[in-house]
This record gives structure tokens, C-alpha cells and sequence, in this order.
């Protein structure tokens, strides 16, 4: 059985491994660079380059749930393990205006300590969505209008914090991750900065959950930090690229070990189908949503690990289409 610290320690230093902590529409998110240094050895549970950083204060308490879900492109799938807590104990401040906290002496780096700290007040459940400068004038806007809504009709606390690209800072009840890229926007084309960046979407927010309905969290347990082990068929941009078999394997006995019983067993049934070439006309999927989602990653799947042919393509024409189930693919994931 995997050691959950382990696991953890040894992602840390696998460049192609992704992270997150936030909400559903609040989140930051860190991830390596092509071309960047090598991830380097800290203490504890901590990688940080000059883009951003992760760090994980504590594991206690924590449940970790390993997952696959559907890719809108039916020739791939997303992976992830969410660190989560009991709903009461993953509970954050939930603050609805912008908050004075002062400087930010649990940093990830030192030359950030002295920096001043405010959390936006977006007020989600599990995270306090946060930003961090020593920009005198950002800090008299900030200053000036603690106490209202980001939201509010003639506040020009956001203009400013888009203007001046501070650090954002996305606190959980089990770490942090930290970005210190500009904020998505005009200023950076239009997109996100490839590597760490934060996404914040009030359309989602005002869904007011603390997860995707396609994520499968157990009832009474909220996700505080994604692990984003590689993955076998996606690049860390999004792009296709050649089918990594050890990524797979090595993600294959995480699922076993931290995923859904049912899930697994709606891949394992379909395989077995497969292997004994069974006619799709012939097989059933399972009556449970995630059996069939089990069921339908593992059609993909055997199609990469053992090549396409009529009987795989007539199982996808028959039991993978269309978007039920698929999550928007998130590079880098």
C-alpha cells in the first residue's frame, strides 16, 4: 500500500506533476515550466520556483481519493488525487470583503514575509482566496477600502489589484500555494502565464460548491489540495503526446489502493469483456454513474495499451459518446 507522505515527497520532485488548492471557481494552481530548473529538495512537503510554489503544512486527518475522469476527447482521460478532510474540519474563514490580515509571516520565501496579506473575501467554504504586496500604492487602495466587497459597484480595489499583478496567495486548513506570476488578463494576452496561475470565474462561484459534481468525493469529505501525478496521454500544455506506460502504472496502483470501489470495478468488468472479446451488443454497463464512468476510461484506455480495432471501436460507438460526465481538460493536469 502507498505511503501517503511518500507519495507526496516523491511528486514534489516530479516535474511533471501538477497542484492545486481552491475551490469551484476560486483556485491556484502550480505547475513546472519546460525549460525551468529542476524541482529542488526542501524540508517537508514544499516545492517553490520563481513562478510559484506549494507547500502542505499538515496531513492530519486527511482521506486521499484517487480518480479518473472523462476527458471530453475520447482518446483521453484526467487523473488526480484530491487530499481531502472531513466537511467541518476543512472549514476556512469564509470572509465576504476584502480583509486586512497583515504581513504574511508563513511565507514560502523569506524575502515575502514582510509583505502585507489580504484575503479578497470570496468566501468560499474550504479556502481563503488571498493576495499578497509591499506596493505602497496597491496597499493604499487595499487599505482604503478593507471592509467592502471586491464586487461592490464602484469599488476600485479590483482595477487596482488587476493593474498591479500581486501575489496571490490560496490558503487551506492543509498548506498553501502561492503565485507570483501576473494575473491572467490584458496584460498577459488574454490567457493565463504557462505554470502557476490562479483562476478566479464568479459564474462558478455563485454555485456555491466546494467540487465538480463529476469529482468523486465521498459524501461528507471536502477536497483541500489536488495532486496531479503525470499523465500517460496528456503533456503538461495539453497537448497529445506518446503513451507514457510507466505513468500509467504508476498512477494504476494509486487508483487501486485510494479510489472508488465502483469505478474500478466498471474498468476491471469492461476489460475483462474486452479481453475475452465479447461483442459489444452482448455487454452491459453498470447501473452506477461511477461504474460507467469506470467503464468508459477503461474502454479508452485498453484502446491506448493495446491498439484500436473493431471490437474496441464498436464498444466506444456503443457505450463512450457523447458529454455526459466529461470535465473541461485543465493543462498541465
Amino acid at each position: 500500500m502507498p505511503e501517503l507522505q511518500q507519495v507526496l515527497k516523491d511528486a514534489l520532485m516530479q516535474e511533471d506533476c501538477g497542484w492545486n488548492m481552491g475551490s469551484f471557481g476560486a483556485i491556484a494552481e502550480f505547475h513546472h515550466v519546460y525549460g525551468d530548473s529542476a524541482p529542488q529538495e526542501h524540508a517537508g512537503l514544499m516545492q517553490v520556483t520563481p513562478r510559484g510554489g506549494v507547500r502542505i503544512d499538515t496531513l492530519e486527518g486527511v482521506r486521499p481519493v484517487a480518480y479518473e475522469t472523462l476527458s471530453p476527447k475520447p482518446h483521453r482521460w484526467t487523473q488526480a488525487v484530491s487530499l481531502c478532510l472531513p466537511h467541518d474540519d476543512a472549514a476556512m474563514n469564509q470572509r465576504g470583503a476584502l480583509t486586512a490580515l497583515g504581513p504574511d509571516e508563513d511565507a514560502l520565501r523569506g524575502e515575502d514575509r514582510g509583505a502585507q496579506l489580504f484575503d479578497m473575501g470570496l468566501g468560499q467554504y474550504q479556502a481563503d482566496f488571498c493576495i499578497r504586496t509591499a506596493d505602497p500604492e496597491l496597499l493604499e487602495v487595499l487599505n482604503e477600502n478593507a471592509g467592502r466587497s471586491l464586487f461592490e459597484h464602484g469599488n476600485p480595489a479590483m482595477g487596482a489589484i488587476l493593474k498591479h499583478h500581486p501575489h496571490r496567495v490560496l490558503l487551506t486548513r492543509l498548506g498553501r500555494v502561492e503565485v507570483y506570476q501576473m494575473i491572467g488578463g490584458p496584460d498577459t494576452g488574454g490567457k493565463s502565464p504557462e505554470g502557476p496561475h490562479t483562476h478566479v470565474l464568479p459564474k462558478l462561484l455563485r454555485a456555491e460548491r466546494t467540487h465538480s459534481a463529476n469529482t468523486p468525493i465521498p459524501e461528507g469529505w471536502v477536497p483541500c489540495c489536488g495532486v496531479h501525478p503525470e499523465n500517460p496521454v496528456i503533456g503538461r500544455l495539453g497537448e497529445d503526446k506518446v503513451f507514457n506506460r510507466a505513468a500509467f502504472d504508476a498512477f494504476r496502483k494509486l487508483l487501486s489502493t485510494w479510489g472508488a470501489e465502483a469505478y474500478c470495478q466498471g474498468k476491471q468488468a469492461v476489460w475483462e469483456l474486452l479481453e475475452t472479446e465479447i461483442p459489444a451488443e452482448d455487454a452491459v454497463e453498470p447501473d452506477t454513474r461511477e461504474g460507467r464512468a469506470g467503464w468508459r476510461n477503461g474502454i479508452r484506455q485498453w484502446r491506448v495499451l493495446h491498439g484500436p480495432n473493431r471490437l474496441t471501436e464498436a464498444y466506444a460507438e456503443r457505450f463512450d459518446r457523447g458529454a455526459e460526465q466529461t470535465d473541461p481538460e485543465n493543462p498541465g493536469h
